[in-house]
């Protein structure tokens, strides 16, 4: 259900009315890769015309196959959870969150390292759910953020460092999750006076800098 939510919610945003269906379909027909991920957009949402996931997902794929970041992040959700008629299929799911993450799509970049904390379709490897979701992190998504917390207060595939810790569970806080505002008073009695200090300061120097000098 979460797959699906993320999707709409995706899909909500990016629709442009000004443009018509027919104008959009010879777009699409002529290759334009934006044109084929906003038909596959109207189709799964059922606007103007009937709802479709078959159109829907022949023409997002068409859209990631000319390397279309979001309709490439998109086939990773429908393998992920079976959703559009696409069979569930954790292994093509890390692909295409793979090829969308390689090209800086942050919600890609979160899935590929929770794919990664988690081994489904790939094999597990802590280190390398750190890598993409301080990525993501970086481009201030919460949950990546908040995860990536997390993998510093436990010492998962990275050193345990609970200033750090404190930091991310921070930015993530800011941005209102409340599990990292919790956490972050779970954390607290287990750090000293000076280590409270210095993750203050360097949540401050990392907010103030949207994320860019967090370290």
């Amino acid at each position: 259900m979460r797959y699906v939510l993320l999707l709409v919610a995706l899909i909500t945003s990016t629709t442009n009315a000004a443009v018509t269906f027919d104008e959009t379909m010879a777009l699409a027909k002529q290759g334009e890769a934006y044109a084929q991920y906003n038909l596959g957009l109207i189709y799964f949402k059922g606007e103007g015309v009937p709802k479709n996931d078959t159109e829907a997902v022949k023409w997002f794929r068409k859209a990631a196959d000319q390397g279309h970041a979001t309709a490439q992040f998109n086939q990773g959700l429908m393998y992920a959870s079976g959703i559009g008629g696409v069979p569930e299929n954790d292994t093509e799911a890390v692909k295409w969150f793979r090829k969308a993450a390689d090209q800086g799509h942050a919600k890609a970049q979160y899935n590929l390292g929770v794919r990664y904390g988690n081994g489904r379709g790939i094999p597990k490897n802590y280190a390398e759910a750190v890598k993409w979701y301080r990525k993501a992190a970086d481009q201030g998504h919460a949950k990546a953020q908040f995860n990536l917390g997390v993998r510093y207060y436990y010492g998962d595939g990275i050193p345990k460092n609970y200033v750090r810790a404190y930091v991310w569970w921070s930015m993530a806080k800011t941005q209102s999750d409340a599990d990292a505002a919790g956490n972050i008073d779970i954390l607290k009695p287990k750090m000293s006076q000076q280590q409270i200090a210095k993750a203050q300061t360097l949540a401050a120097k990392c907010y103030e800098s949207t994320y860019k000098d967090c370290d």
